[in-house]
This record gives C-alpha cells, structure tokens and sequence, in this order.
C-alpha cells in the first residue's frame, strides 16, 4: 500500500515521500496518528498544497530538537547508585525510565521511548553512554555510571 509522508519517520522515509508499507501498518498506525495520508491522486494534490505548512512544521521542531540537544549534551555526567553484588551485577536492572526519570530531576525533559540502549538493560556496575534520539537523525549522549552501593 502506498502512503506519502506527512512527517520525517526513522527507518521508512522523510516529509513527502511516497513509500510502500504494509497495509496493516498505514491503517493502524500511520494514518490515524496523522504521519501518513493514503496516496491517491486527490491526497497527492492536497498534500502538495500543504507542503510548505508541512515543512515548516518540521523545521520548527528541528530548531526545538536542536536546542534539547546542546541542552543534553552539557549535561554533567550522571550516577545512579545501585545494590550490586561483589562481582558488579545490579540486583535487577537499570531502564530508559529509570534514565528518563533522572535526567528529567535535571531540568531537561526526555521521554523514555527517546532513549537507546545498544546493549538493553544495564545490568552491571560500570560507565555507559547513552544515546538520546531526538528529532529525525538528530541524536545526542549523556554519560551515565553505576556504582553499587556502600
């Protein structure tokens, strides 16, 4: 099924592409959220009427994300202080929301659905960076250790 982007989405395409997806994936979710319009001659017509007000939009958020991200990038680095055992593992697990969580006490507003952990869970005591994915290919790093504690 072929829709035309209302908006930059990672891993299928940027603000007007039309782009194939499965039909499932533009009913439930694309259309209804308001990223994707189905891609008939009409909604090629109005969409192209509304390509500037559309590409605007995105660069509004774009300044926004890149104001975050110098915001997220002078962050000092962060500790979370955890019960480990003697070896360094962490009774449990630490999360994008228990990142989320921390990094929002600073000031600065993250989501935990922005947030990427290459390895998943952390589950040792130790030095990471963290990658926050922000608008589009706009990424930016805060340094996180956990130690245990006592």
């Amino acid at each position: 099924m072929d829709v035309i982007l209302l908006e930059k989405i990672r891993n299928l395409g940027s603000l007007g592409e039309k782009v194939k997806v499965k039909p499932g994936y533009a009913r439930n979710f694309l259309v209804p959220q308001g990223k994707a319009v189905y891609a008939t001659k009409d909604n090629v017509v109005k969409f192209e009427q509304r390509r500037a007000e559309l590409e605007a939009a995105a660069a509004g958020r774009l300044e926004q994300a890149k104001v975050r991200q110098q915001e997220i990038n002078a962050l000092a680095p962060m500790t979370i202080i955890a019960k480990a055992s003697e070896e360094g593992k962490l009774y449990g697990s630490v999360g994008t929301r228990d990142i989320a969580a921390l990094i929002s006490k600073t000031g600065v507003h993250v989501e935990k659905r922005e947030i990427r952990l290459s390895e998943g869970l952390l589950r040792l005591v130790g030095e990471y960076d963290i990658t926050i994915e922000l608008e589009g290919d706009l990424t930016a790093t805060v340094k996180l250790t956990i130690t245990s504690e006592g």
